[in-house]
């Protein structure tokens, strides 16, 4: 699924605006008819405690689980009771109930940094580059500042280009049943600044390949960054491309402009 290759990018990068913070939201969007700034209060609506809060502590006696990730079959160790808390992991224990020796449990298609991060956060509550909250500012930060240009931990390179680590960890606490890890993923990628307009791209098209139509908060921070920095993209060759190549994520995308146009026309002239 993955692969080491890594590849220059020569567009101009995009640096988002810094995510203040955040108030929950109880609505569940399940189409992009709202206006761009809707969209963005869906992105933002990760609750504001601090994410050691969540930190799991094994229990005295919890059985040891081997887990074979990637292709490369990297191994990882962990204890059975924090596993169990992702649903998936929960099932694929259940499994091997009666197993006493050599419980394991294999990921072919897992990427080894990214499931890292994953056990990070189901041991700490968090995962690298962990959040940071300024009470003066009363904001959160990343702790590496949040820049991804020339960092290797900012994205996942892949056979279709390099993909944002937190898109795909959001996709992936997805597939394992991680409500509050998708919430901590969204949360991290709204600070996230210096995004090349191909790495947001390919990201994109990846979130709307791995989540459902049902959960479309990943999907709507896309639509929402493509609106914002539009005067950049419209300048971009990758943006062409993509665009003559199609899909779902541009016919969401046209929706979502013409409804940001509305949103100008019916603004009161001064």
């Amino acid at each position: 699924m993955f692969s080491s290759s890594s590849r220059r990018q020569r567009e101009g990068s995009i640096s988002q605006r810094r995510a203040s913070k955040s108030k929950s939201h109880k609505r569940n969007p399940s189409s992009f008819k709202d206006s761009p700034r809707k969209v963005e209060k869906f992105v933002q609506q990760a609750t504001a405690q601090s994410p050691q809060s969540n930190q799991t502590s094994p229990s005295i006696g919890s059985a040891i689980i081997t887990l074979s990730v990637g292709h490369e079959q990297r191994l990882f160790a962990a204890h059975e009771d924090v596993l169990c808390h992702s649903s998936y992991f929960q099932s694929a224990c259940r499994d091997q109930f009666f197993s006493t020796t050599n419980k394991r449990i294999d990921l072919p298609d897992e990427d080894p940094e990214v499931f890292s991060s994953i056990l990070e956060y189901l041991y700490k509550g968090d995962y690298y580059p962990r959040l940071e909250y300024d009470s003066k500012r009363k904001s959160w930060s990343l702790e590496d500042g949040g820049n991804a240009n020339g960092t290797s931990e900012a994205v996942i390179h892949t056979e279709a280009g390099p993909i944002l680590k937190d898109t795909v960890i959001y996709c992936q606490a997805e597939r394992y049943g991680l409500e509050e890890l998708k919430k901590l993923a969204l949360r991290k990628q709204g600070l996230q600044s210096g995004i090349q307009c191909s790495t947001i791209l390919t990201s994109a098209r990846f979130a709307y390949a791995n989540t459902p139509d049902s959960d479309s908060k990943l999907r709507a921070h896309y639509l929402a960054l493509i609106i914002r920095a539009r005067q950049t993209f419209k300048r971009s060759g990758t943006m062409q491309n993509e665009m003559e190549n199609g899909g779902k994520l541009f016919f969401d995308l046209f929706v979502a402009m013409v409804n940001h146009m509305d949103d100008l026309a019916q603004k009161p002239s001064r």
